[in-house]
């Protein structure tokens, strides 16, 4: 038996912060879920077969296409206007995209219309670069910057993320959580329940 393989069949390459929050019990209870950014679906087959009702958001045509056969509900469209109803879904994951803003004002629109479409009650699991422990590294703590790695992304620090947490009402579920890569970027998970 090949262990890896016999996971990757199950689990498909679900975002392993994703993982830590579904054997928790966070999404029990949460059946609406959107994939917000989804690219590919890495996330989706596993809560597929797990009977969630899924939606999905790509500004990516092929994106779209590709996880349609998870998520019936996949539509073409950018974060800052979503085209759903107001607390349309369960649990909002933005995973690995809201690093993509332009600007600040880009990324506090994107995050207030996933909220919009939240229901009270609901989760908003985030996976996002931010500055928190590389900031010797980076120009500014928050902005649109070029990181070690070289990629260029909205990197938030952990200020912006605690008062945005409190700005929209919510609740952190989780304290922040920073992956490190060695000298090159940090990615946080921002896991909240809407209030």
């Amino acid at each position: 038996m090949v262990v890896s393989r016999e996971l990757q069949e199950r689990f498909g390459e679900i975002d392993i912060y994703l993982f830590d929050q579904l054997l928790r019990g966070r999404l029990d209870g949460r059946r609406r879920i959107l994939d917000a950014g989804s690219g590919g679906g890495r996330n989706l087959p596993f809560l597929a077969a797990s009977g969630f009702e899924l939606a999905a958001i790509d500004r990516e045509a092929a994106a779209v296409a590709a996880v349609r056969r998870f998520a019936p509900d996949a539509r073409l469209g950018e974060l800052d206007a979503l085209p759903w109803d107001d607390e349309a879904f369960d649990a909002v994951l933005c995973s690995a995209v809201l690093h993509f803003a332009r600007d600040a004002d880009h990324w506090d629109a994107m995050v207030r219309e996933l909220w919009r479409v939240l229901a009270r009650g609901g989760l908003f699991f985030a996976r996002l670069a931010s500055s928190i422990g590389i900031e010797p590294l980076l120009p500014a703590p928050t902005g649109r910057m070029r990181l070690p790695d070289g990629s260029d992304r909205f990197v938030v620090d952990e200020r912006t993320l605690l008062t945005t947490t409190a700005a929209l009402g919510g609740r952190l579920l989780d304290p922040l959580k920073t992956t490190v890569v060695q000298g090159q970027r940090a990615m946080t998970t921002w896991v909240i329940e809407k209030c």
